[in-house]
């Protein structure tokens, strides 16, 4: 895993620090073939994920992670990136989530991440929410995976 760069992501941000247009970078993040058939073998045991031979002779012509697997290092670069939200990333939901590209062994990903929204709640003033876009790139600069999440983050304002 990558090492944390100092002094990026230290400051925990409230929704009140947040605004549309913010950006976060994450990663990069290397894939190996052992990490992609492992995934695969515990959450996602398809040929085209876990036998480079068989894989061949599938869509993807090749050995491909996981969409699942690519979403899952996709959140543990946001965790590990710039945009540190207090409380953590908790999400309320995702509205578009696409894997355009596949993901190969030895591929290595990075994230960008662009703040859509931020809305505080009408009902509960201690929180509100956060639209945020997330792009994971492979190393062609490709898009691999892209998706919208909405997050519920806290706000300084102290709730009734």
């Amino acid at each position: 895993m990558n090492k944390k760069r100092e002094g990026v992501g230290d400051h925990m941000r409230m929704l009140d620090d947040i605004k549309a247009g913010d950006r976060f970078a994450g990663g990069p993040l290397e894939v190996t073939e052992a990490d992609i058939r492992e995934f695969a073998g515990r959450f996602d045991p398809q040929p085209f994920h876990l036998d480079p031979d068989a894989a061949r002779e599938t869509v993807f012509a090749g050995l491909a992670a996981s969409g699942w697997h690519t979403a899952a290092l996709t959140m543990r670069m946001i965790v590990d990136g710039e945009g540190r939200f207090s409380g953590g990333f908790v999400g309320l939901g995702v509205e578009e989530l696409a894997w355009p590209k596949p993901v190969r062994p030895g591929d290595t990903l990075r994230t960008e991440s662009e703040v859509l929204e931020v809305r505080p709640s009408e009902t509960r003033p201690g929180r509100g929410t956060v639209r945020m876009r997330t792009l994971t790139h492979n190393q062609k600069d490709e898009v691999v995976q892209r998706f919208t999440a909405v997050l519920l983050v806290p706000r300084r304002v102290e709730a009734d």
